[in-house]
This record gives C-alpha cells, sequence and structure tokens, in this order.
C-alpha cells in the first residue's frame, strides 16, 4: 500500500499542506466533520461514506490527516474501516480521529485497542478541534493547526502522564507494604497473603462519593482515575465484568476525558484489556494483579473508610 497520507512529514502550512480526508456514516456526520476541518483553516481532499472510505483512501495521494465521523453502529463495513485504519496509524502512516456518540464506545474500543487513534466522544467544538490539532502535532509536524488548542491539551495530556506515574508509584508502594521503594511507575510482582477485603466496604465508598454531588457541583471533586480504580476494585470484588462504556460512566468525567485516562492507565500497567470471548465487539476493564493488590493493602490499612 502507497504512503497515500505521507502529508505529516511536510512542513507545509495552512491551506498549503495536503488536506484532510473525511469518512462518515451520513450526511449529517460528514456535515459535521467537514465544520470541523474547515475552522482549523484546513482543506478536504474530499468527503465519503465509510463504506467507500478504504477504496478512497487508497486512491489519495497525500493527506494530513483522516477523519471519521459516527453517528449510528454501522456494523461490518465500520469494524473494516477501524481495523484498517487502526493498523495504518499504528504503523505511523498517518493520523486519524474518531468523532462518535458514546453509544458507540464499546464497538470502537473493540477494533481501536491500545492505537494512536483520537477517539472523541460526544464532543462540543473545542474538543474537536484539539483532537485535530494534537494529531497532527504528534504526527511529527513542527507547525500547528491551532497553537492554543494544541498547546492547553498538550499541557493536559502531560499533567494526565505525570499524575497517572504518581498513581502508580503509589499503587507500587501500597502493594509491598510501607517499607519498599519501588521504581517510579513499575509495580512489583504479587507475593504473600492478600488483605480480605468486602465488596460492601467498596460498594459504600462509591456510594458516598456519588452523594457529594448532591450537595455541590460534581466538578469540583472529579477524580477518574480513583473514580475508575474503585469500580474496577469493586466489579472484581464481586466477579463482574466491566467493559469500557461503563468504565467511562463510572469515571464521572466527559467520555472523552475517561478514554485518556483508561488508555494512559492501560499503558502504565495498572489496568488490563480483556477481549469479550462472547463478543467480538466488545472488551473488558480489569485491575492489573499488581493494582488488585495494591487496593486491597490500601482498604486494609485504613480499616472502617472515613474518608471519601
Amino acid at each position: 500500500m502507497t504512503d497515500y497520507l505521507a502529508g505529516a512529514a511536510s512542513s507545509q502550512s495552512g491551506f498549503d499542506r495536503p488536506p484532510i480526508l473525511i469518512a462518515g456514516d451520513s450526511d449529517a456526520a460528514l456535515q459535521r466533520a467537514a465544520r470541523t476541518v474547515e475552522a482549523c483553516g484546513l482543506r478536504i481532499a474530499d468527503s465519503v461514506d465509510i463504506e467507500a472510505a478504504l477504496e478512497r483512501i487508497d486512491r489519495q495521494a497525500a493527506a494530513s490527516a483522516l477523519w471519521i465521523e459516527l453517528d449510528d453502529d454501522r456494523g461490518a463495513p465500520m469494524d473494516r474501516l477501524l481495523d484498517h485504519v487502526n493498523r495504518d496509524v499504528a504503523h505511523g502512516r498517518y493520523p486519524a480521529i474518531v468523532a462518535a456518540p458514546s453509544k458507540l464506545i464499546d464497538a470502537i474500543e473493540a477494533r481501536l485497542g491500545d492505537g494512536g487513534i483520537a477517539l472523541v466522544v460526544d464532543g462540543d467544538e473545542a474538543d474537536r478541534t484539539a483532537a485535530l490539532a494534537v494529531a497532527l502535532s504528534t504526527a511529527g509536524r513542527p507547525d500547528r493547526l491551532s497553537d492554543v488548542a494544541s498547546d492547553q491539551n498538550a499541557t493536559r495530556l502531560r499533567q494526565l502522564s505525570d499524575e497517572v506515574s504518581r498513581i502508580a508509584s503509589t499503587l507500587a508502594r501500597l502493594s509491598t507494604g510501607p517499607a519498599s521503594s519501588p521504581r517510579l511507575t513499575e509495580m512489583p510482582p504479587v507475593s504473600g497473603d492478600l488483605p480480605q477485603v468486602s465488596a460492601e466496604t467498596v460498594r459504600n465508598v462509591i456510594q458516598a462519593r456519588r452523594l457529594r454531588a448532591r450537595y455541590f457541583d460534581e466538578n469540583m471533586f472529579a477524580d477518574p482515575a480513583w473514580d475508575m480504580l474503585l469500580d474496577l476494585l469493586q466489579a472484581e470484588l464481586t466477579q463482574l465484568r466491566v467493559p469500557v462504556s461503563s468504565l467511562c460512566i463510572a469515571a464521572s468525567v466527559p467520555a472523552t476525558t475517561a478514554l485518556r485516562w483508561l488508555k494512559t492507565m492501560t499503558q502504565q500497567g495498572i489496568f488490563e484489556r480483556r477481549a469479550d470471548p462472547h463478543d467480538g465487539r466488545r472488551v473488558f476493564v480489569e485491575l492489573a494483579p499488581q493494582a488488585s493488590q495494591a487496593l486491597r493493602r490500601y482498604f486494609a490499612d485504613i480499616g472502617q473508610p472515613a474518608v471519601v
């Protein structure tokens, strides 16, 4: 296959840079994607239905990125396109962004895995513009679509990475007890007897955290990493499986933000993804063994939770 989206290495800017190729599952989706691309001052190579996208990609000589806009689950054609694009992005052939509603999270995440495709869920125009800016900036371009959007989003991503590193370090320390000094983000193997933790105890902590939103703006307490950790521990204790969409809800932040946390914490070895053996269009998330051990020791150390 030719390097049809090789424009990512170009130093051109504005209307001189290669255009964006758009694929969508409806006229409304294509128009919505076009508005985002044009608002960034970029040209559009073509707008095609997802069923024609693979053939159109093969014919595209050069483009800055591929934007996929979805409204509904289009089944096999959508799966084939996402699989193809996921492989291309993993090989560094071009950056890609998928914009979709929350109802498609599981179907899309089952195809994307831990690849580099940016997924924007129920995003506003700022989220969409930032995703496009970051996608192009990470493709090796010295110039950017929108310096403000890209810089702000890059700062948020750096903060997220720093926070996850801190969480991994804390979990590593908890998993071996207060006397150990593990490396920053490398958790030691599970050893020794694990403390018994009640699922009811974890459930009560989760419920108490949710009750805060009854009295205060819930944005004051946004802590997606901890909320996801608690949800996965409760699921583990009750022997339940947690799909990506459910974990995003448990994070109590916008789905796009939750997905960034999920991806980063998976890369850090705190979470693990498991394919659903009965449904190829769904993946489950669970705690890595060392993270599970650390959380159990945490609850054993604090006893009856008094702080949520």
